[in-house]
């Protein structure tokens, strides 16, 4: 089958995210001119309800209808295939695959497989309470044998707030929390971490984190690239 020759982004969710997403994507494809770079769609509905609220019963304002509708108006445009740089909205992933006639690249599943990839028998997951709570990470290390561990309550509640109350809202990731849950799941025996949260992606960026962080953000973009026959560059190999 030929390469597919247009990417839809389903973004917005957060914006940020969409941004360095995308930015991402042209900084890792090897390219000697514009037009070797990947054709690409961006839908940025920064408006759609938080996933997380509703997910956990906190907020009636579904945001499915406004995902699938945006999706749908991707592939009106001439989207062949469609990105959605955002994990916890990976809760949906089935439904909204089953609403349209084009794939969806799995951010969920390519990073438990890049885990896999790495040697790594166990990851500390590092997400929102959203993502955490429905198991969408912890079904998919399941179904490929790679064992999990979630930080305790009150790390998640610091998760949170470094997500939440720091990166959503401009502000520089508070560190000190972020490495005290870390330090935690490490003495579970985590071997490396799953940032799998696009607004950690940022943290890892600039904090320069290395690579005992597997970034969902990044796994996306590669296998984006990969995707439309592009040959990707510059990411870690370790």
């Amino acid at each position: 089958m030929p390469a597919p020759r247009v990417l839809g982004i389903l973004g917005g969710l957060g914006p940020m995210a969409t941004v360095y997403f995308y930015e991402m994507l042209t900084r890792h494809t090897k390219a000697s001119c514009d037009q070797d770079h990947i054709d690409v769609i961006i839908n940025s509905r920064a408006s759609t309800p938080d996933r997380t609220r509703f997910i956990l019963g906190q907020s009636d304002e579904n945001p499915f209808d406004i995902m699938a509708g945006d999706a749908a108006r991707l592939v009106t445009f001439g989207a062949d295939v469609l990105a959605i740089p955002c994990n916890t909205a990976h809760y949906f992933y089935d439904r909204l695959n089953e609403s349209i006639h084009v794939p969806i690249l799995n951010m969920v599943e390519q990073t438990v497989l890049e885990a896999k990839r790495r040697g790594c028998r166990k990851v500390g997951l590092l997400a929102t309470t959203g993502t955490i709570c429905t198991h969408t990470y912890a079904r998919a290390c399941e179904k490929h044998g790679l064992a999990w561990a979630a930080p305790d309550e009150a790390g998640q509640a610091d998760i949170m707030d470094v997500i939440y109350g720091d990166i959503k809202q401009g502000r520089r990731a508070d560190m000190a929390k972020f490495g005290s849950v870390v330090r935690r799941l490490q003495a579970e025996g985590c071997e490396r971490m799953i940032l799998g949260c696009t607004e950690l992606s940022l943290v890892k960026k600039e904090e320069h984190l290395n690579a005992m962080y597997i970034d969902s953000m990044e796994v996306l973009a590669k296998n984006a690239i990969e995707t439309f026959g592009r040959t990707p560059i510059g990411f870690e190999e370790e």
